[in-house]
C-alpha cells in the first residue's frame, strides 16, 4: 500500500464495451472508462474493496496521518476500503479492533475493524462509536457523499452538508494531536467549516491524491494536529470568521 510497494503498472490491452442496445453511450464511456482505469485492476488484484483505497493510502504515504497503535473512525465506510488501509497501517487486532467504521449500507466484514451499520447523522450513533472504539479517536477519517441528484450545486451543498458534520464530531471527540480527513468538492459555501477547523487544529489544507481521477471535482479536506480544548467539545456549529484554506 506504500509507494514501495511498487506502481499502478501498465494497463495492459484496452477493454472495449460493444454498443448494446438499452446501453446509453455515456454509460458504456463509464464502463469502459471503469474496466481500464489502472487502480480499479490494481484493488481487484490485491484485495482491496475499491480503488478509494488507494486515495488514504495516498494521503497517507505524504502526509503521515496512520501509525501503528493508533484508533481510528471510519465515517462513510462502505464498501470498507478505508477500513482494510486503516486496519493495516495501525496495526488493528482483529479481536480488539482499533478501527470503527460506519455506514448505512451493508458492508462485508474487515479484518482488524468493527462495523456499524447506521446513518452517522442519526442521534445517539456517535455515541456508540465511541463506545465501539473504547475511547476517543486519534483519527477521524470521512469519504462520506450524499446521493447524486445531477444537479451540481445541490450536490455539492448536500455533500458540504455531510462533511460539516464529519468536521463537528472530529473537533468533540479527537485526542489531542489527533488529525481529520474528509472528502469534499470544489465550489466553496466551506469558509465557515475551514475558519472553524483552523482555529482547532496546527495546519489545514486541500489535498489531491493521485488516485484521485483529474476530472472529479473531489478533493480531500485535510486537518492536523487538533489543538484540543480551544473550542468547547459540544458537537455543535459555531458562526466563525470565513478564512480561505492553506494550500
Amino acid at each position: 500500500m506504500t509507494k514501495k510497494d511498487g506502481g499502478i503498472g501498465a494497463r495492459g490491452l484496452k477493454t472495449r464495451v460493444k454498443k448494446k442496445r438499452g446501453l446509453k453511450s455515456s454509460s458504456r464511456r463509464w464502463l469502459e472508462r471503469h474496466l481500464n482505469d489502472p487502480y480499479v485492476r490494481r484493488a481487484s488484484q490485491e484485495g482491496m474493496r475499491s480503488r478509494a483505497a488507494y486515495k488514504l493510502a495516498e494521503i497517507d504515504d505524504r502526509h503521515h496521518i496512520l501509525a501503528p497503535g493508533m484508533k481510528v473512525i471510519d465515517l462513510g465506510a462502505a464498501p470498507g476500503g478505508w477500513c482494510q488501509v486503516a486496519a493495516r497501517r495501525v496495526k488493528s487486532d482483529p479481536e480488539r479492533p482499533s478501527v470503527v467504521g460506519i455506514d448505512y449500507l451493508e458492508m462485508d466484514p474487515v479484518p482488524g475493524a468493527a462495523i456499524l451499520q447506521a446513518d452517522f447523522l442519526d442521534e445517539g450513533v456517535p455515541e456508540r462509536l465511541i463506545e465501539m472504539l473504547g475511547g476517543r479517536p486519534d483519527v477521524v477519517l470521512s469519504d462520506m457523499a450524499a446521493p447524486t441528484t445531477g444537479h451540481r450545486r445541490t450536490d455539492h451543498l448536500r455533500t458540504m452538508h455531510l462533511v460539516e458534520a464529519a468536521g463537528d464530531f472530529a473537533i468533540a471527540v479527537l485526542k489531542p494531536g489527533g488529525h481529520f480527513l474528509a472528502k469534499a468538492f470544489q465550489g466553496g459555501a466551506e469558509n465557515e467549516l475551514l475558519a472553524r477547523l483552523k482555529r482547532n487544529f496546527r495546519s489545514v489544507h486541500h489535498v489531491k491524491p493521485p488516485a484521485s481521477r483529474a476530472e472529479s471535482v473531489e478533493l480531500y479536506l485535510l486537518a492536523k494536529g487538533f489543538r484540543g480544548g480551544e473550542e468547547e467539545h459540544t458537537g455543535s456549529t459555531h458562526a466563525q470568521e470565513a478564512g480561505e484554506p492553506e494550500r
